[in-house]
């Protein structure tokens, strides 16, 4: 079996959401609980044993200076433009080798087991383009939009958003990324390759996960940590 052995944080959005938040910061590095956004992600990959890749754009001089002195962590700045989560990841192909990888939104809070050790629980490299970490709406705090994908007993995805929640946290084969020329795109490209081959599988998430895009999903998270500090 192939264990992926590294992970791609993202890390470079602007988070306009965040509003005068974001003013002097990125959103990496806004608090929750008392540390930064970035420091709960990354948290999540030295616990899971895989060294982590991060993307900075934004106010990238803050997040070298945030990551520097982490022996498990590489820097990749996206200098002139922004590169979406898919060619971000591409970019970041020749520090994160050719095996499978993790990826991790910087912008989400957990409650409950290590979402990496949930996804190499259920990853099976053999038939799986790609294991993408779901959870109901119902164990979301602060997302306000639709579900994104729906899974059989198999657990193919379709997507549908009467389904559950993707939560940025995924483990995936990058071969296909090379079929896509574009340098900015979204990983939903190499997803719809996946789709049709019924490769793009997708397995839930047991605690309760929170999406920390706005100043409100700030305080919701903290709500959540305390609430389900035992889960």
């Amino acid at each position: 079996m192939v264990d992926p052995t590294a992970a791609m944080v993202f890390a470079a959005g602007f988070g306009t959401r965040m509003g005068e938040l974001t003013r002097d910061r990125p959103k990496p590095l806004i608090k929750v609980a008392g540390r930064a956004l970035l420091d709960h992600a990354l948290d999540l990959t030295t616990a899971a044993g895989v060294k982590a890749v991060v993307n900075a754009h934004y106010k990238a001089d803050m997040v070298a200076a945030h990551v520097k002195g982490r022996p498990d962590t590489e820097l990749l700045i996206e200098q002139p433009d922004i590169l979406d989560t898919g060619g971000g990841l591409k970019a970041a192909l020749p520090r994160l080798g050719s095996a499978p990888v993790f990826t991790l939104n910087s912008d989400a809070i957990w409650a409950g087991p290590n979402p990496l050790d949930c996804l190499r629980e259920a990853w099976r490299p053999e038939q799986m383009g790609a294991l993408l970490l779901l959870v109901p709406l119902d164990r979301t705090v602060g997302y306000t939009r639709a579900g994104n994908f729906a899974s059989d007993a198999q657990g193919h995805l379709t997507r549908s958003s009467s389904g559950m929640v993707y939560t940025g946290a995924q483990v995936l084969h990058t071969g296909g990324l090379a079929k896509i020329t574009e340098a900015s795109f979204s990983l939903n490209v190499l997803w719809d390759q996946m789709l049709p081959e019924q490769r793009l599988f997708g397995v839930e998430y047991p605690g309760y996960w929170a999406d920390v895009g706005t100043p409100d999903g700030i305080g919701l998270a903290e709500k959540m940590l305390e609430q389900h500090a035992d889960v």
